[in-house]
């Protein structure tokens, strides 16, 4: 494998205490034939401070902020890898992860690829629901109600993340579930069962505690089910149910918080 080589992409914002965790867990891998870019998002704590430390190991990138989705993306333009590996600034991986995963893509033949992941909330080990078990193959269906694939844990060809147009920068939360919504009508998604990262949560600027998850997850359904002309009967039908249902919620909540307009837009979408 001397001349495979996976860029790691890490986007941070104001992670300065948490940050030299993530950069860590990657120097540490076991294989070494990588790079590691982490995009600074327009910090405004130490992060830029922290991130010196480990200036002749790491890429560092500062740029305005602009959103996950544009650090990512421009991480991704810098990349020289075969493979991309994505990192959130506030997870990290185990030692193994790299190699695992490269071995897994090359003898698959998978262009994307997932691990299983440990939960830590609140410095708390935690188990996962059902519903965030960690789906291989076929995943749209699985894409449709939730996000089914981590970022922190993804895999995937350089030249893959390119045919999709990166991430949305005009979504601020969800870019993810928008993105593997979109892969997932044609690619098969590889899955390794072991949990090869330690994702934490709990923390009040996480972006997956943001109250308005469902609204642009809302978005991404709609501008499938009306720009995609691949979409099939069986999973056009499946998609309008679940917009459907989340646009019922997401109204009554609206209408309970006394935002009729909003509440009057979302219905709109199923006009």
């Amino acid at each position: 494998m001397e001349n495979l080589l996976v860029s790691v992409i890490i986007p941070t914002f104001n992670r300065a205490e948490v940050v030299s965790r993530a950069v860590n867990s990657v120097l540490n891998q076991t294989f070494k034939d990588f790079e590691c870019i982490v995009v600074d998002d327009g910090s405004t704590d130490e992060t830029g401070s922290v991130l010196c430390g480990f200036a002749d190991k790491i890429k560092v990138v500062k740029t305005e902020n602009r959103g996950v989705s544009a650090a990512r993306n421009t991480g991704a333009k810098l990349a020289e890898g075969k493979y991309i590996a994505f990192l959130d600034s506030d997870d990290e991986w185990k030692k193994e992860k790299l190699k695992k995963q490269l071995d897994f893509m090359e003898k698959s033949g998978f262009r994307i690829s997932q691990t299983d992941e440990t939960w830590v909330r609140n410095g708390k080990f935690v188990n996962k629901s059902a519903k965030y078990i960690r789906p291989s193959g076929d995943i749209f269906y699985n894409c449709l109600e939730v996000c089914a694939v981590t970022p922190s844990s993804v895999m995937m060809e350089k030249t893959l993340f390119f045919e999709y147009g990166g991430f949305d920068e005009t979504i601020p939360v969800c870019e993810d579930y928008d993105l593997w919504l979109k892969m997932s009508l044609k690619e098969k998604f590889g899955l390794i069962d072991e949990p090869l990262i330690i994702k934490y949560g709990g923390e009040s600027d996480q972006l997956s505690n943001s109250a308005c998850l469902d609204k642009y997850r809302i978005v991404s359904l709609f501008n499938m089910l009306h720009e995609n002309a691949a979409l099939s009967d069986e999973k056009k039908k499946a998609l309008r149910g679940v917009l459907a249902k989340k646009v019922k919620i997401y109204s009554a909540g609206a209408r309970k918080r006394e935002k009729f307009d909003e509440a009057q837009w979302v219905e709109g979408l199923l006009d």
